[in-house]
C-alpha cells in the first residue's frame, strides 16, 4: 500500500533521514521505532508531506506522492496525528471530530441559502458521535475540549483523523504521556482500527505496546534503517539491542 524508496532529508549538512526504504502492507499495523534522535518523526513528516525529501520517493497504491501537500495526501486516503496535541481548544470535543470530516462536506453559498448545511451538519455530528464511541470517549461528546484529560484528547485526535475516512493512518507517538492503562487501551484501539481495514503506521516509544500490536517493525538509528522484521526478529537483533542499551548489554 505504501512504499518508501531511498528516502533522505538533510538539515544544514546533518542527515536526519538517510536512504531509508521499506514497504507497508494493507490492513497491517507497522511501527517505526528507534532511540531518541533516530529520525522517526522526520521520516513521518516526509511521508505525510510536512517536509519535502532531499532525495528518494514515496508511493501510495503504486502512485508516486513524493512531496505532495498533506491536504492532497488526505484526499488520497492518508491522514495522521501529531506527537504534540493539535486539538482546537476553542471548540467542543464533537466539533473537533467534525472538523476532520471537512473533505467529505460540501458547504457553499447556495447550500446555505437552501438550508442544506444544517442537514449536513447534523449528519456530520452523528458521525462524530459514532467515532467518539468507537475510540472510547463517547462520554465526552458534549464536553468542551478544555474540560478533557490528556488521555481523552489523545484519543479524540485519533477520532478526528478517522473522520476523514483514511485508508492509511499515521500515528505519531499515540501513547506519549499516557499511563499504563491508557496505553493499553490505545494499543487495543489501534488493533481494532487495523482489523476494520484501515492500515496503521505508527511511531512509538512504548516498546511493550509496539511489540504486542505490530505486524512489522522498522528500526531507525541515526537516520538510517538498522533493522526490520517481526517483533520477535527485531527484539532478538543484536544491533537493535546495542542501539538501545549499548554494546556491553
Amino acid at each position: 500500500m505504501l512504499s518508501v524508496k531511498a528516502l533522505s532529508r538533510s538539515f544544514g549538512g546533518i542527515s536526519a533521514v538517510d536512504d531509508v526504504s521499506f514497504d507497508v502492507r494493507q490492513g497491517h499495523v507497522h511501527a517505526v521505532i528507534g532511540p531518541n534522535g533516530a529520525g522517526k518523526t522526520t521520516l513521518f513528516n516526509l511521508i505525510s508531506g510536512v517536509y519535502e525529501p532531499s532525495s528518494g520517493q514515496v508511493f501510495l497504491d503504486q502512485n508516486e506522492v513524493t512531496g505532495l501537500a498533506p491536504e492532497a495526501l488526505a484526499k488520497r486516503g492518508m491522514c495522521r496525528t501529531f506527537q504534540n496535541l493539535q486539538v482546537c481548544m476553542n471548540m467542543t470535543a464533537c466539533e473537533n471530530v467534525m472538523l476532520g470530516a471537512h473533505l467529505h462536506s460540501h458547504p457553499g453559498l447556495w447550500a446555505g441559502f437552501l438550508g442544506l448545511t444544517r442537514a449536513a451538519d447534523r449528519k456530520l455530528e452523528d458521525k462524530a458521535h459514532e467515532l467518539m464511541d468507537y475510540v472510547g470517549v463517547g462520554s465526552a461528546r458534549h464536553a468542551h475540549a478544555t474540560q478533557l484529560s490528556f488521555g481523552v484528547l489523545k484519543r479524540l485526535e485519533i477520532a478526528r483523523a478517522l473522520a476523514a475516512s483514511p485508508r492509511l493512518l499515521l500515528l505519531d507517538e499515540p501513547a506519549a504521556g499516557l499511563n499504563d492503562s491508557e496505553t493499553h487501551a490505545v494499543g487495543e484501539l489501534i488493533r481494532k482500527i487495523a482489523s476494520g481495514g484501515t492500515t496503521v503506521l505508527l511511531v512509538e516509544h512504548d516498546m511493550k505496546m509496539v511489540m504486542s500490536i505490530s505486524d512489522h517493525i522498522v528500526v531507525l538509528d541515526q537516520g538510517r534503517k538498522l533493522a526490520e522484521g517481526t517483533a520477535q526478529q527485531v527484539r532478538a537483533d543484536p544491533d537493535v539491542v546495542a542501539a538501545y542499551l549499548g554494546v556491553d548489554a
